[in-house]
């Protein structure tokens, strides 16, 4: 039997922050991830680059940490919008693991947590499997970063799914061997809304944003897009969402933030697997797109498809208190605040003109929405918070998730320090 102070269930950015603090806090920390790898939808999912928000100086210390870590992996750029969360997915994963390997961090890969188990009621160990065998381990805190909450699943719980509307789910791919300069060139003519299409020259590498949808609103690429569909090069829900980003550390690679994933069943088992199917059939419509109608694409090829697909929502938890739409507008400041931000309630419809992407302003968030209704020495970090729809859509990204990750770990060390001077006082 192993014992530890704190077990991280998921190696997403938000476990791997939670791990790293909780380590470097002194508390015997292991990390528990079903990929062989760490970054979850950061490096697998090919979700990059981090989307911008004022994160302030809460709960920032593991983001600090990982930029300058990237640094050293040249998987990390600064974009000329002060955003510095543009990252490399694969050199993000040895990034990762320096840190967390480094700070203290035991962990397992390729292990997944099949039961729970109790004493008197309480959470106090997982059984899981290896590659190798199964093991039971012991921990005094568990912090559920698995994205849908598998935990809280084992422990029968309910979740904040009071919506029947879902996200939209993404397939992330990156093509390279593109002449990034030839297709700035062409790109930037086209499309003259710099708030849509920007470029800036960073170190020696040109790096470059743009974008499209079906939604209607004056897109400078819509012509092009037209003309596609016209000529049967692409289908109409391939046009649903396009948005493309440079990468740092990969000189004439783009990541692309589309294909969407046709709407699917939950409750049909084949469903999510024949939209991914679709999904890959649109990759390489999109792809051949790009060689026929972007200049600098002529002998690009496809080479990374994401082996996470990129879900935005899941299995909310019903912490101790929700986070709401109206508690972002409020702009309340709590007692014991995990994170502030700035992003926008942002939510993807395979609907056209459904989607929406609605300012707040500075908003926080409290730690009470990490912390377990049912069990005090379980919280969650990550898309699973506890807020509602609405709220989580703004939530539920990168650099909001490590604050979560980060604040979850804290937390768990005041509560350990509170314990032991308790017994001591006694």
């Amino acid at each position: 039997m192993e014992k530890f102070d704190l077990v991280v269930i998921g190696g997403g950015i938000s476990g791997c922050a939670a791990a790293y603090i909780g380590a470097k806090l002194n508390l015997k920390t292991l990390l528990i991830e079903k990929n062989n790898f760490l970054g979850g939808l950061s490096s697998g999912g090919l979700v990059i680059p981090a989307m911008k928000t004022d994160c302030g100086k809460i709960n920032t210390e593991f983001y600090e940490k990982l930029i300058g870590e990237a640094k050293k992996f040249n998987a990390q750029i600064t974009y000329k919008d002060g955003n510095r969360g543009w990252f490399n997915p694969e050199l993000l994963k040895i990034a990762l693991e320096d840190m967390l390997i480094n700070s203290g961090v035991k962990i397992l890969y390729e292990t997944i947590p099949y039961d729970i188990i109790k004493f008197n009621n309480k959470l106090i160990g997982l059984k899981i499997k290896t590659k190798m065998l199964s093991l039971h381990i012991y921990s005094d805190y568990f912090i559920d970063s698995t994205g849908n909450s598998k935990i809280f699943q084992l422990l029968d719980e309910e979740f904040l799914n009071e919506k029947n509307e879902k996200q939209a789910s993404s397939l992330r791919f990156i093509m390279s061997g593109i002449d990034i300069k030839k297709f700035e060139k062409f790109i930037t003519k086209v499309d003259k809304d710099r708030n849509v299409t920007n470029s800036a020259k960073i170190g020696d590498e040109i790096h470059l944003t743009t974008a499209y949808t079906w939604d209607n609103k004056n897109w400078g690429l819509a012509p092009i897009f037209k003309k596609a569909l016209e000529n049967g090069d692409l289908e109409p829900f391939d046009t649903a969402y396009f948005q493309i980003f440079t990468i740092a550390g990969a000189k004439g690679s783009v990541a692309f933030n589309c294909p969407r994933l046709p709407d699917y069943d939950e409750s049909d088992p084949y469903s999510f697997s024949n939209s991914l199917i679709e999904a890959r059939k649109s990759i390489f419509r999109l792809s051949n797109f790009t060689k026929k109608y972007f200049k600098g694409f002529e002998n690009a090829y496809i080479s990374n498809i994401a082996s996470i697909t990129g879900i935005r929502d899941g299995n909310r938890i019903i912490p101790k208190e929700i986070c709401t739409k109206k508690t972002l507008y409020s702009g309340k400041l709590p007692k014991r605040a995990v994170l502030s931000g700035d992003y926008p309630i942002d939510i993807h419809s395979n609907s056209k003109d459904k989607s929406t992407l609605e300012k707040t302003g500075k908003y926080y968030l409290s730690i009470d929405s990490l912390i377990s209704k049912n069990h005090p020495n379980l919280l969650c970090a990550g898309r699973n918070v506890g807020a509602d729809y609405m709220a989580h859509s703004a939530l539920r990204t990168q650099i909001s998730c490590m604050s979560m990750g980060e604040a979850a770990a804290r937390y768990v060390k005041d509560m350990i320090d509170l314990y032991a001077q308790e017994q001591n006082f006694l």
